[in-house]
């Protein structure tokens, strides 16, 4: 196999693991969130704005990966 196709492999591995991990992430974390404002409506500010914190570092993640990825495939 050329290190073209093998990087292109990569990038396609890559793009879809990280797709998967901040997907699976974010779901762990709006499941809890959602239960907690039910459980306690008065604390729903707190409860969303920590949940919005925490998702867009884990979408910061993910677009780091995808960023590594997309060099992968001009590096390759």
């Amino acid at each position: 196999m050329e290190p073209t196709a093998l990087a292109w492999l990569g990038a396609g591995l890559g793009v879809g693991l990280v797709t998967l991990g901040a997907g699976l992430g974010i779901g762990r974390l709006a499941g809890p969130a959602m239960e907690g404002t039910a459980r306690q409506p008065e604390a729903t500010g707190d409860i969303r704005t920590s949940m919005i914190i925490a998702a867009a570092l884990i979408e910061g993640v993910a677009f780091f990966g995808l960023v590594i990825a997309f060099l992968l495939t001009i590096k390759g």
